[in-house]
This record gives structure tokens, C-alpha cells and sequence, in this order.
């Protein structure tokens, strides 16, 4: 039945296959035996194999066994998942916060719970593809405006002004090209049309903003972001996702998310490893400075050799290929060289814009970036790059 299909994608440089990673060791991993200098991970601050997120994770499952054994409106809510709660409210200075079992599930079940019939959804066109799924979700008109443009977005807030609800949806950091959405300036309209701003920091939590709390505290806005989302999963090393937002709108999602009702609880050893992993954020701030200096170094490397990347302003670097069968030939030949950083295509991007989506850690060494710019460089003059 899909076997044409299948070859359809193959033949279109499309086809996706698993690859399996052998062992983690620091910001390196094995693959076939291979040892290769990871380039495509989301662990920006390199908690995810700490020992501190390992020794709670273990304490927690002795007392609470693995499972969670049912949803959270049943049985399946532990002491773990309230403090970890309480701790995700005081980490993003909001009255309540809520988990989820992964940053999908979040936007798939936050979205269709606060917009329906008759109300209003501007997406930005870069969103990802868990916010662009909960849009179509939710049964409300959904009008997408271009990337990162505002004006466009307050002509869009012209138009509908008919709607029982607005809600302005973006992306924090944008996933694939590493650039920051213009939040003073949503957060300007939202408050002048009076519309709801959601904004998903699965990107910049742990990242952004003097303390790690996101874009709205890189901005100085912490306050004026009505519905914050963030992952547990990416730069705290953990697994599941959340939301942080007043007390009533953490109430109603619990009563109406339905990827929160109808999912078997998050395991309380995993709310222990994200609890362990707020902690290091606020304990060692070095970690973001190490990332900071770290992704200047690889930037200002790229391009002093001249290759071409998207205007990044995060630990996210495109580099730029263009067709998807030249991105899939240049991630097999860094493999060779002794990188690992896949081949992104469409759908995940657009037509003729596949690319290496290089990230950067805090656990990357300057010579493992030196290492990584000679990687590169011999790709360049090879014709590769």
C-alpha cells in the first residue's frame, strides 16, 4: 500500500531512515562505531547526561517505581509533577504552570483549547510544525502572516476584528533558522487589539535572557506574555513540556486540553531530572555564557571562510545548501570527516532551502569548534559547500 510512496520520497531525496546512536559521550556520540563530534543536538546547555539529573532521576524511582500507571485528572499525579510545576511558575515569573508529555502535545492541546469557531489564529509562517497542527486543531479561521513581519500581523488584526477571540501564535527562537521573533513589537499589538499572545520557547528556555527564562525575559518583558510555552527536553536535558500562565489559564487547560486529559502522566523520575535541571540553570550561569561564546566562535568562523548561513542570532547556524539531494551528500560526507549534523529537507523546510542545521553546546570545546571550522573549511574547498 505505501510502497510507491515510499519510493516517491526516495526518489525526491525525501526518505527519512533512523539512525542509530550507539552511545553519548559529552557533546560526541557513536555511530557504527564511529566516533563523531555531535553538531544537531538540542542540548544547548550539555545537562542532558548530568550526574545531578541522573542521581534524582534514579532517587525518584525508587520511591515512585517508572510508570505513572494513569492521566493526571485520574491517578497518575505525583508529588513531583506539583513541585515541578511550582518550580516551572517561579522559573518563568508567572501565577501557575502545567506539564505536558512533550512540546507536541503542548501546542496540539493548548491551541484547540483557547481558539475554536469563530475566533482568530495569525501563525507566523515559520512556525513549527506542532503549532501549525494545533491551528488546524482548533477549527478557528487561521490566516498566516510572513515571517517576522508585523505589519503584516497588525493588518491581518485589522481585518478580524469580527472574531469572538484573537490569538497571536509564534515561535520564540524559530527551530530552523535560529532567529527571534519580534516580541516588543507583538506584544504592542496583542495589547492594542486585545489579543491572547502565545509564544513557544521550546528554543530559548534555558538560552535566552540574563537568567534562561526565554525571549520574553531576553526582551524585558516577562510580565506581558499572556501564554508561555517552553520544552523540558532540550536545553534542560529532560523529557515533556509545559505551560506558564496565570492561575485561571492553567485551570481551563487542565479542564480542556485534551492531549493533557487523555495522556498517561509524564513518569515522576522525569519531572525529578527536569527539577534537578531548573536548579543547574540558576546555579551555574556559566553554562549560557560557555554557549554564548561558543556560538560566536563557530559564526565568526563560518564566516571568515565565507559560507553562507542564516542570519542567526541563537545557538541554531543554517548552513545553507539549497537542494536536498546536495544537503543529504554534504551531512554523509561530514559524517566521513567526523561530524555529525544531518541533512534538513522539506517539509521541514521549504522548496530549494534544505540545509546542515549545526547547533552549538555548552559542553563544545574551543578546539572541538576549531575542529569542526577545519571540518567545514575542507568541505568549502572541496567544491561542498
Amino acid at each position: 500500500m505505501f510502497k510507491q510512496e515510499l519510493l516517491q520520497l526516495e526518489k525526491g531525496h525525501l526518505l527519512r531512515r533512523l539512525v542509530v546512536v550507539e552511545s553519548y559521550n559529552g557533546p560526541y556520540i557513536t555511530i557504527n562505531g564511529k566516533r563523531l563530534l555531535l553538531m544537531c543536538s538540542n542540548d544547548y546547555l550539555g545537562l542532558a547526561g548530568h550526574p545531578a539529573l541522573r542521581e534524582a532521576a534514579s532517587a525518584a524511582m525508587e520511591r515512585y517505581g517508572f510508570g505513572s500507571s494513569a492521566s493526571r485528572l485520574v491517578s497518575g499525579t505525583s508529588a513531583l509533577h506539583r513541585e515541578l510545576e511550582q518550580k516551572i511558575a517561579r522559573f518563568k515569573g508567572t501565577e501557575a504552570a502545567l506539564a505536558f508529555n512533550s512540546g507536541y502535545a503542548a501546542n496540539t492541546g493548548i491551541i484547540p483549547a483557547i481558539a475554536g469557531e469563530g475566533d482568530l489564529i495569525l501563525s507566523d509562517s515559520l512556525n513549527h510544525a506542532s503549532i501549525i497542527d494545533g491551528c488546524r486543531l482548533s477549527k478557528a479561521e487561521v490566516k498566516v502572516y510572513r515571517h517576522r513581519d508585523v505589519d503584516h500581523v497588525q493588518d491581518l488584526l485589522k481585518q478580524g476584528f469580527l472574531a469572538r477571540r484573537t490569538l497571536i501564535v509564534t515561535d520564540g527562537v524559530f527551530s530552523m533558522d535560529g532567529d527571534i521573533a519580534p516580541i516588543p513589537e507583538l506584544v504592542l499589538l496583542a495589547e492594542k487589539y486585545r489579543a491572547l499572545l502565545m509564544v513557544d520557547d521550546a528554543h530559548a528556555t534555558g538560552v535566552l535572557g540574563d537568567t534562561g527564562r526565554g525571549t520574553a525575559e531576553h526582551f524585558g518583558l516577562a510580565n506581558r506574555v499572556p501564554i508561555q510555552m517552553g520544552t523540558l527536553g532540550k536545553a534542560l536535558g529532560s523529557y515533556g513540556a509545559f505551560v506558564a500562565g496565570e492561575r485561571t489559564l492553567i485551570d481551563y487547560l487542565v479542564n480542556r486540553s485534551r492531549s493533557f486529559i487523555f495522556s498517561t502522566a509524564l513518569p515522576p523520575m522525569v519531572c525529578a531530572a527536569s527539577i534537578a535541571a531548573l536548579d543547574i540553570i540558576d546555579r551555574e550561569p556559566e553554562r549560557r555564557e560557555n554557549l554564548r561564546v561558543n556560538r560566536e566562535r563557530f559564526v565568526q568562523g563560518l564566516l571568515s571562510l565565507g559560507i553562507a548561513i542564516e542570519d542567526s542570532e541563537t545557538p541554531i547556524v543554517a548552513v545553507m545548501i539549497g537542494e536536498s539531494e546536495k544537503a543529504l551528500m554534504v551531512s554523509e560526507k561530514l559524517s566521513e570527516y567526523g561530524i555529525y549534523a544531518a541533512a534538513i529537507r522539506p517539509p521541514t523546510v521549504p522548496e530549494g532551502r534544505a540545509r546542515i542545521r549545526a547547533t552549538i553546546t555548552a559542553t563544545h570545546t574551543a578546539d572541538d569548534i576549531d575542529s569542526a571550522l577545519g571540518i567545514f573549511d575542507r568541505m568549502r574547498r572541496e567544491g561542498y559547500l
